[in-house]
Order: structure tokens, then sequence, then C-alpha cells
């Protein structure tokens, strides 16, 4: 997983409250054993229509939002079922941060677990910073390290972040890459044990 510790990115503004991993990532897209291919998927419902042409009035879809890696969106997002596909497209997609005022439980763990970066800011701060960012040259700084957001334009804002996911994080740490630390007493164990 990538190492997060200052980047800067541009965002796209999905104004929505309640988005459910439904609307992130339809059930009918999941049928792939891989993690990686959902990216053509993500928001499928609402990025083309009935005859598959991209919908232009999707915030996606428009000029300001074109290869943004960050989304700035409203509460409770990733409600729903409890799909770990729906982080799986929005990395696949490339979206590498998600600012919102809440999400739901499971999805805010799935992210962290895929090395997405989940950042809760209030609400009121979650609309200025939407208005900020609906200009096409508009970019964002995080830096997790500080915990803080910047725009070097008068937007500077600080997060609360848990220390445990701040360092697997910032060391590009999955759970499994956090077990193989210890592998040398892993296999120590194993050998006294007689597992091999």
């Amino acid at each position: 997983m990538r190492k997060f510790k200052t980047f800067t990115g541009k965002p796209a503004v999905l104004d929505r409250v309640n988005v459910d991993t439904d609307q992130i990532i339809p059930k009918q897209f999941l049928k792939r054993i891989e993690k990686s291919g959902y990216g053509q998927f993500l928001f499928f419902d609402w990025r083309f229509d009935d005859q598959g042409k991209e919908n232009k009035e999707f915030e996606l879809n428009k000029p300001q939002a074109q290869g943004a890696n960050i989304l700035v969106t409203g509460p409770n997002f990733g409600c729903g079922s409890s799909r770990e596909h729906a982080p799986w497209a929005l990395k696949d997609y490339g979206i590498d941060c998600i600012i919102a005022p809440s999400f739901a439980d499971i999805f805010y763990n799935n992210c962290l677990k895929n090395g997405i970066l989940v950042i809760k800011l209030p609400e009121e701060v979650i609309k200025d910073l939407m208005q900020r960012a609906n200009a096409s040259d508009y970019q964002l700084t995080v830096n997790l390290s500080e915990q803080e957001i910047s725009d070097g334009q008068g937007f500077n804002y600080p997060f609360d972040f848990d220390p445990y996911w701040k360092e697997m994080l910032m060391n590009g740490w999955d759970e499994i890459s956090l077990t193989l630390k210890h592998e040398d007493a892993i296999l120590r164990y194993e050998e006294t044990s007689g597992v091999l």
C-alpha cells in the first residue's frame, strides 16, 4: 500500500448524503475475484444513463472532477451493505482520500484496511470545502503526519485520526504486513512447538 505522510491532490465534490455501497458499486458487478477492475463500475447508475452513455450532469463526470484523487462528500457515506468491493472500486478509480462529516462504520474500516485515507470534518467545514473545490484548478494538501488539511488559499483545518491507523497508513502497512514484521518470532515458535 502507498505511504501517506503529506500529499497534494485534486478534490472532486459529491454533494450527496447517505450514499450507500450499492450506489458506490452496484451488486451486478460483484462477480470478480480480484480486488482490481472495479473502478470502471464506480457509481455506475449515476455515471451512465440507460443506454450506457456518460451522464454529463453527474458530479464526477464534470471537467473539474477529472483526475481527482480526493473525494469530498456528505454525511453517512458508505452506508448500506458491508461489501468490501466499495473501497476496492474507489481505490481502482483513483480515489486515495475521502473527506466527509461521517461514514458508515464498516465502510470506514474497510477503507482503512485497503489503504484509503478517510477523514471526518464538521459539516460546515465540508460545505466550505465543497465551494472551494468546485474551482477547476483547486488542490488540497493532506498532511497525515500533522493531521491537517490546507489549500494554500486560506483553508486550513486540523482533523482527528486514530493513532493505530495513522501508523499503519504512514508506513504503508496492511494487517498482513504488520504480522510479517514478526516473521522471525513466528518461525521460532513453529520450530519449537513442532508445527513445522
